[in-house]
């Protein structure tokens, strides 16, 4: 935990807030004109965030890839992911943050789906689009939850507006076109093997680098999980993984103070003369290329 803390605190900008379970209600742009952190530079936050974009117009950078936001546009954004406005003061919407304690411990199939299908989709675009009709659905929700927060004294106060925010994120995944080639089934064995898999390596990834170890550890074999992962993104487990860790690399020599060698040291590399290799096969650049880029 404390390394983790140590980590964070080497991006340019980390928000905190919201802590404990909470959950927050945020409106664009009049939240801007309060906000002490300059949303148009490059920031982590420590909270899961789902930014409800409900006019055209602007650009959104998550994690080094530039979004175009049209009406109905949803993001869902995981701690930890690099992002930024182009021009804050233009967005109209809704932002909905909560603290990960809120997604700690969810060891139900459809959780596990929220957790690590709708967040932490390096491998894909974080990018939801709704229909007018349920945008209406989802208004409604939304409406109900700030009506929730009136009530932060009364009884089950955390739960319902849970409850709340469950069924937004299960209607945005039930009616939604979303920007992923591979739409996962969550009934479908190797669909939940592929989601488990995704867990361990966001879990994982600084000490586990082979598909032996991930496979090992899933359960099953090596055959099984690399035809679970390529039916789910067309890539092999090892190019998946490899994928992951060289964003979190990306991340971290872009927006921390760390050096190459202190990265490789991070992710598990014994000899930073390999990651520079790893990271150049991987992205095109050689580390100290990326950072000063």
């Amino acid at each position: 935990m404390e390394r983790t803390h140590q980590i964070q605190q080497l991006y340019n900008m980390v928000c905190n807030a919201p802590r404990g379970a909470s959950i927050q209600l945020l409106d664009m742009p009049q939240h801007f004109l309060n906000d002490e952190m300059d949303n148009t530079v490059p920031h982590v936050h420590t909270f899961y965030e789902i930014i409800w974009f409900q006019t055209d117009g602007g650009f959104h950078t998550v994690d080094f890839r530039r979004y175009n936001i049209v009406r109905n546009t949803l993001l869902f954004i995981s701690p930890g992911q690099v992002h930024f406005f182009d021009n804050p003061m233009q967005s109209r919407g809704v932002i909905i943050r909560f603290c990960t304690d809120t997604m700690s411990g969810a060891d139900r199939t459809e959780d596990i789906f929220i957790k690590y299908n709708m967040f932490n989709t390096f491998d894909g675009e974080p990018l939801y689009t709704v229909s007018d009709a349920t945008a209406e659905a989802l208004d409604g929700i939304v409406g109900r939850m700030r009506e929730e927060t009136g009530h932060s004294d009364a009884f089950g106060h955390q739960d319902i507006l849970m409850a709340y925010l469950k069924i937004f994120i299960i209607t945005v995944n039930r009616h939604s076109t979303q920007a992923m080639a591979h739409r996962l089934d969550e009934w479908r064995p190797s669909h939940r093997l592929f989601v488990m898999f995704r867990k361990m390596v966001e879990e994982r990834m600084t000490s586990m680098h082979t598909v032996k170890e991930y496979a090992g550890k899933l359960n099953v074999s090596t055959k099984t999980l690399s035809n679970s992962v390529i039916e789910c993104t067309g890539k092999t487990p090892l190019a998946f993984i490899n994928g992951r860790m060289a964003l979190e690399a990306k991340r971290l020599l872009r927006y921390s103070n760390m050096t190459g060698k202190e990265v490789a040291y991070h992710l598990g590399f014994d000899d930073p003369s390999y990651f520079v290799k790893f990271f150049k096969r991987e992205t095109g650049f050689l580390p100290s290329e990326f950072k000063t880029d």
